[in-house]
């Protein structure tokens, strides 16, 4: 049977260089970096080392990279900072944020009474970037959380409009980039913002390991605290190895970013010819202009196949899902696509296809056939 992996946005297989890097840090960085003697010292040298490299990618400070156990993690403790210690009054989202963004917020605001704005979603996807401006010229402390790339539809923030508005009403600006990093180009010497947050398994590095960007001299404490590991901002021994594999992981990812977004980019334009050719009425959710990683795709079919349809192609050999691998078994429609499509359209099958350099036309070839046998 063919084994066909088109949900890279929920998680990406490990680039085997990764693992080498990996395993070579296990075989002989074993020590503890906050040692003194020369075991500690030698696995010191590779985090310290990491960090820079990863810095050196994104043009930033490497006291600026802080590293975390997930991008969720890294979320809820630059919320849970932006509140207690920075003393936000206010914070300024969306409904289509990842649960990771979202429901802290949520939290937060039920246990500190802050302020929250949500931000109208317009029918191609897009943030109504005017009402931003208008709920800024309200200069309450405010932070500004807004996703880079929608991890379900793809629909692309213009983040350098946003940090724009977010300095000139001195704003802090939080966003999860968590489907971008690694896969297009970052320059925080020139992009205004305060936090960014990256996991180290959606560009083929290793999972259960991440980053935050905090900018430097924004005032932060701990989240977990119990040593003075991470500049005394996250206690906790350092997984040495999963630091190494993420740093290697980034690297390559931008090492090779020309010819595989070029790559992945022909994939999902050949994806949807053939799409259309086969379902003339079909519709893609966010429109086709998205992130060349994502397509977000309503099928013309009834909505009694909307239930089975991820099963079906799953016995095909096919992976796709419905939106955020975090939500994949709940029968409520995706939260996104609630706040932009109607009722009727909900009830459709709606999934999501997600690329990576490996994929074939071939593939594409094949999970149409199936599809329209369905």
């Amino acid at each position: 049977m063919n084994k066909i992996y088109l949900d890279n946005a929920s998680t990406t297989a490990i680039r085997p260089e990764v693992i080498q890097e990996m395993a070579h840090v296990m075989q002989t960085e074993y020590g503890n970096p906050s040692s003194s003697h020369s075991f500690g010292r030698g696995a010191k040298a590779v985090l310290e080392s990491a960090r820079k490299r990863i810095a050196k990618q994104l043009n930033c400070a490497a006291q600026e990279i802080i590293f975390t156990s997930s991008g969720t993690e890294a979320n809820n403790w630059i919320l849970q900072n932006a509140v207690k210690n920075i003393g936000v009054k206010r914070i300024i989202t969306t409904k289509i944020e990842h649960h990771a963004v979202l429901y802290p917020i949520l939290a937060l605001q039920k246990e500190f009474g802050i302020e929250v704005d949500f931000l109208t979603i317009l029918p191609n996807g897009q943030v109504d970037y005017l009402q931003l401006a208008t709920l800024l010229e309200n200069h309450k402390l405010t932070l500004v959380s807004l996703m880079h790339v929608n991890n379900e539809t793809g629909v692309v923030l213009d983040l350098e409009r946003v940090s724009e508005l977010c300095k000139l009403h001195k704003a802090f600006f939080h966003s999860d980039t968590v489907q971008s990093m690694g896969k297009t180009e970052f320059d925080l010497q020139q992009l205004p913002i305060d936090f960014l947050v990256a996991s180290g398994h959606k560009f083929h590095g290793p999972k259960g390991v991440g980053f935050a960007f905090i900018k430097k001299n924004t005032p932060i404490t701990a989240l977990l605290v119990g040593g003075e590991q991470e500049k005394g901002l996250r206690a906790g021994t350092e997984a040495i190895h999963q630091i190494a594999g993420i740093a290697k992981a980034l690297e390559l990812a931008y090492e090779k970013l020309g010819t595989e977004r070029d790559s992945i980019f022909e994939i999902k334009k050949y994806a949807i010819e053939k799409l259309s050719a086969h379902f003339p009425t079909i519709k893609f959710n966010g429109g086709v202009e998205t992130f060349y990683s994502i397509l977000n795709v309503q099928l013309p079919l009834s909505a009694e196949k909307a239930t089975m349809l991820l099963f079906e192609l799953d016995m095909k050999g096919i992976a796709v899902s419905r939106g955020s691998a975090c939500q994949s078994g709940s029968i409520k429609p995706s939260h996104v696509l609630v706040e932009f499509l109607s009722e009727a359209e909900l009830k459709k099958p709606n999934i999501r296809l997600s690329f990576n350099h490996q994929n074939t036309k071939e593939e594409i070839d094949y999970f149409v056939s199936c599809l329209a046998t369905m």
